[in-house]
């Protein structure tokens, strides 16, 4: 009697189990068993994420959310990412021009189009670490390339004495030494949301994170140990008034256009990190 409980309990627990198994791989977005917890820090290789997306875009909203659990969850083995929304400006005549829209994003994002040897930019599209590309909505393929990523080697990027003074990010980066490759930095606003009123999104609450304000290049191994400067100018928007700001820097192969390292810092305005 007690050997037949024993077995019994064991069969409840097996169940439970796969049950419990099945409900993660289809639980959210599809991050599928790569579970909540496996972001512990310490170990993972920053990977960048970047989103090209723009709210007059009807297909964009899945994207910006599955950027944002991305960003919140940490979901992927072994990778920090750090995740950028890149606000494009050729939805912006389709009757709702997104406040986040920048010229130099949509320019970007057409050196993507040129590198990978597509017919023409769209939205929304994500781009992991320089390397891979595809529809942003599709977590199966960010998972792939951030595993990808993963497994390629990295440049130790570091952020040293950040803090804003007079409207700039001031700071130093420690590792970006290659020769051939590029240093880019950003500032990003942490969150910010839109109620839109016209176009394609009318009557949509939509949310994003970091959002990329501002987007400056600087040179190679010149770089490495210097004090570097980023002006805040344009953020501007109401929800970015008083918010924190992500300073997110990384190192860009100039032949090949894969990001070699990448570090990031969230900053208040004001105040030294």
């Amino acid at each position: 009697m007690a050997l037949s409980m024993r077995m019994r309990n064991r069969a409840v627990g097996l169940v439970y189990g796969l049950v419990l198994a099945w409900l993660c791989v289809f639980a959210g977005d599809g991050f599928g068993l790569l579970a909540v917890g496996q972001s512990a820090a310490a170990q993972s290789k920053p990977v960048l994420v970047e989103l090209f997306t723009s709210e007059g875009c009807s297909d964009c909203p899945p994207a910006d959310r599955l950027l944002e659990e991305l960003d919140k969850t940490q979901p992927i083995a072994g990778a920090h990412a750090i995740v950028l929304s890149e606000h494009v400006t050729y939805w912006d005549h389709q009757g709702w021009r997104d406040p986040f829209s920048l010229e130099e994003m949509t320019e970007r994002q057409k050196e993507y189009v040129y590198r990978f040897g597509l017919q023409d930019s769209y939205t929304p599209q994500m781009v992991v670490d320089g390397a891979a590309q595809f529809v942003g909505n599709n977590a199966q393929a960010l998972e792939a390339a951030m595993q990808a990523a993963v497994a390629r080697p990295k440049v130790d990027l570091a952020i040293e004495k950040a803090q804003w003074e007079n409207g700039a990010a001031e700071f130093t980066v420690h590792g970006a030494a290659d020769a051939g490759a590029r240093l880019v930095a950003v500032l990003a606003a942490d969150e910010t949301h839109s109620e839109v009123a016209h176009g394609e999104n009318a009557g949509r609450t939509l949310h994003h994170v970091a959002v990329v304000r501002v987007m400056k290049e600087f040179g190679g191994n010149t770089v490495d140990g210097r004090e570097l400067k980023i002006a805040g100018g344009s953020l501007t928007h109401k929800e970015e008034a008083n918010g924190p700001v992500r300073l997110v820097v990384f190192l860009v192969d100039h032949k090949t256009g894969h990001v070699l390292g990448a570090a990031e810092e969230r900053m208040m305005r004001g105040s030294r990190e």
